[in-house]
């Protein structure tokens, strides 16, 4: 989840009778959809000792520390490990993983029962999921071909707040409602719905 500390395991697996000397090389980049790199984020060598048939772990810690000032929209991360068995004329293993870190901070209560011409109130709640304060927070909403910028006030490390958002609907069948907040560390952190709206 974007804000957390990223965990990942590589698993080595030594299907063979003969011993095995393994050096692993990781790295992690920030990078667009592209796969075009931003930034890189984590390098580390390690060396294992598989014997036979046995499989091994190797933890990595991603720290948001590390990544969040490099982070784009995209919100992703290519991790690749290279893994050259030794002693072996240079068979070499390459393992790539591409992490797609997910936002939870936009959640939109709709009421019950949605109808033409009355006005409908809708919270929208909002959250700063990082361990660090965020300032000129901003609340796009877009609804029936209008926007609507609402300034907010800031937000501590973790916090969590909520608006209250009236409107009313003018033609009856599915409205789509979208959210878009961004502040000083992270932008376009996107929430919508569907809004079935009855007749009168």
């Amino acid at each position: 989840v974007f804000g957390k500390d990223i965990n990942l395991v590589l698993v080595l697996n030594n299907l063979s009778s003969d011993r095995k000397s393994v050096r692993v090389d990781m790295s992690a980049s920030t990078i667009l959809y592209t796969r075009r790199t931003v930034a890189e984020i984590l390098k580390a060598a390690t060396s294992v000792e598989l014997g036979p048939k046995q499989g091994k772990h190797i933890r990595v810690k991603i720290p948001y520390t590390h990544y969040g000032r490099y982070l784009t929209t995209d919100k992703r991360i290519q991790v690749t490990a290279l893994c050259e068995v030794m002693r072996t004329n240079g068979l070499k293993l390459l393992v790539e993983k591409t992490i797609i870190l997910e936002d939870t901070n936009i959640i939109i209560k709709l009421p019950r029962r949605v109808v033409v011409n009355k006005a409908v109130s809708l919270e929208i709640s909002y959250a700063n999921p990082l361990p660090e304060p965020v300032s000129r927070c901003v609340l796009l909403v877009t609804l029936m071909n209008q926007q609507v910028k609402i300034n907010l006030a800031r937000l501590a490390p973790r916090e969590r707040s909520k608006i209250y958002f009236e409107f009313t609907p003018r033609r009856a069948g599915p409205l789509q409602l979208q959210v878009d907040f961004s502040c000083d560390k992270f932008s376009h952190v996107k929430g919508f719905v569907t809004i079935a709206v009855a007749p009168a």
